[in-house]
Formats: structure tokens, sequence, C-alpha cells
């Protein structure tokens, strides 16, 4: 059996080609842009087939989808940090819709008989009233930043290829979800690096912070990717499933955890730069209707994610 991963070398994208490897019953294939990092797969590189593709070429994405003829393929592939979209909107709408249109299109002129899974966000929601949480797939989407817009084209994209061409897509709206490599960006990660900067002493023992009171609900990457292959091999085609953890903390509580794994001392200040022009208050997912389908649930502890996470940055930072 083979499997493609789109956005191989990034976050959940590497988590989900080790995982893969591990079942050891697949052959595992990922795309990959020239300017791709590959510091998150040089342990994989012996083991997986790298595909050089630009998503928004067609002729590109043709000839990839041609050549593997998959039997799964995994959708990470997208600019994936709602900040950047505020800065460049018309970059993100292009890069997460087309994209994907390419690798649909694809699938239907090669006649390729594979399940796909778009890799949706909760951040599709948006605005979510208190009387609407824990938030079920048929809440309404009222989307609050361009990176979210562009989640719910590759949402309805996924749902009329599916009835208008038959294609076996399987759509998930994945909650927040960190863990070992996530990028600096986010916040989980970036308030990581800092304490491990502190504690390295190379800079001063301040932590700079935005909206501290909003709510996520928080799973561990180890633990989306192997409901992402669940999602595969048992949820239904034409369907979106929820993926969460069913508990959320404020960002706040989040940062407290991971002072707890550290002895220095740390003042926090509110950066102007990091608060949003609009921001969602909460998102707090209900999967039960993925749990009752593919009986998945987190296995990993939130205070053990954040634990390696800072252990990841640590390491990172000593080499």
């Amino acid at each position: 059996m083979k499997a493609l991963i789109t956005g191989v070398t990034g976050f959940a994208g590497s988590h989900l080609g080790e995982y893969l490897l591990s079942r050891g019953d697949m052959e595992v294939y990922g795309s990959y842009r020239l300017r791709s990092r590959m510091d998150h797969i040089k342990h994989l590189l012996p083991h997986i087939r790298l595909v050089e593709c630009e998503l928004k070429d067609p002729h590109s994405v043709n000839e990839m989808i041609r050549e593997i003829r998959p039997d799964y393929i995994f959708h990470l592939a997208a600019q994936s940090f709602v900040p950047t979209s505020w800065n460049s909107p018309t970059d993100t709408m292009t890069n997460n819709t087309v994209g994907q249109i390419n690798i649909l299109e694809a699938a239907r002129k090669f006649d390729i008989d594979c399940k796909i899974q778009i890799a949706c966000s909760s951040e599709e929601y948006g605005m979510v009233y208190p009387e609407e949480t824990p938030i079920k797939e048929t809440n309404p989407l009222r989307p609050l930043s361009p990176y979210a817009v562009s989640k719910v084209a590759q949402d309805y994209l996924g749902y009329q290829y599916y009835h208008s061409y038959g294609l076996k897509v399987i759509r998930t709206r994945t909650f927040n979800h960190t863990g070992p490599r996530r990028g600096e960006s986010f916040v989980t990660s970036n308030f990581a690096k800092q304490i491990a900067e502190i504690e390295l002493g190379t800079k001063p023992s301040i932590i700079y912070v935005g909206n501290l009171q909003a709510k996520r609900d928080f799973t561990d990457v180890r633990d989306v990717v192997k409901a992402y292959w669940a999602a595969l091999e048992k949820g239904d085609p034409g369907e979106v499933y929820n993926i969460s953890s069913g508990e959320a903390c404020t960002i706040h509580q989040m940062l407290q955890t991971l002072l707890s794994f550290s002895n220095v001392k740390i003042e926090l200040k509110v950066d102007p730069e990091r608060l949003r022009p609009s921001d969602v208050e909460i998102l707090l997912g209900d999967c039960t209707k993925f749990r009752d389908k593919t009986g998945w649930k987190p296995e990993i502890a939130f205070e053990q994610t954040l634990e390696d996470l800072l252990n990841y940055w640590r390491e990172q930072l000593r080499n």
C-alpha cells in the first residue's frame, strides 16, 4: 500500500511519516519544495520517498499523482499560521485552495482509487458562542481570519468533489495540536522556546505574551496523526470529523504548566504585536462522532506533551 503525505517536511507531516512507517505495511511518499527544510525528517530520509512538487502547479501535481498512484493521500501542506494570513491573505488563500484543487483534479484525471484526507481546522468555527460548546461538526462556520476562510474553502471543496465525482474524501477538523517540532511561531512552542532560552541565559527573564484568556483544546500531535490514519481506515467518505481532546484550558493555564517544568524566575509582559485584529475566544471540540466511528482517543497527557515540547527546545538550543 502506498501513502502520499503532502507537507511531509512539516510538523504534523513528519510525525505522520514516522507513524505510517512504524506500521510496517506502507510505502511512504512525501511531497516537498526546493526551499523546504529537512530538519524534521532527516531521520526518515532513508525510509521515505521524497517527490519534489509545487502543489500550485497542476502539471507538477499531475506528474506526482500519475507516477505514485497512491492508495492514501494525506493532504497536510498549507499555510497554517493564522497571524501570517492577516499579513498575506492572498497567498494564504492561493496556497491552501489551489494546491488542493490540483490534487483532487489529478486524482480524478488519472482515476486513482484512493482515500483522501483533507486536514481542515477548528478555526473554521470562528465565532463560537459559549452555549455552543463543546463544538459539534454541525455548528455554524463563522471564520474570523483569512486562514480560517481558506480552510472552509478546502473543507467544502472536499465535500463537493465527493458529491460531484465520487472521490473518497474525508475531512478532519483538527483542534489545536502541539508537541515536539512545533514551529516556534505557534503559541505553545513560542513560550517553550523562550523558557529554554532564558534557562540558557541567552535572553532576559521576560516572556512576551498576547491574549492569555483565549481557551483552546490541545491534543498531542502524535495522537493526532494516529487519528488521521483512523479517519482513512474507518471513516466514511464524504463525512467531516472533529479531532480534539474534549478539554479546554486558557493560554495562561498552558503557560503556567510550561513554567512549572522550569526553575527560573520569569516575568510576563503583554506585546501588542501579539494581539490579533479579532480572536476566537474559545475552541472546545466534541469529537464523539469520530470516537464512535473509529475508536480513537488521545493517549498522551497534555502535561507530558508540554514537557516533551520544552525538552525539544532545550535540546535544539544546546546543539
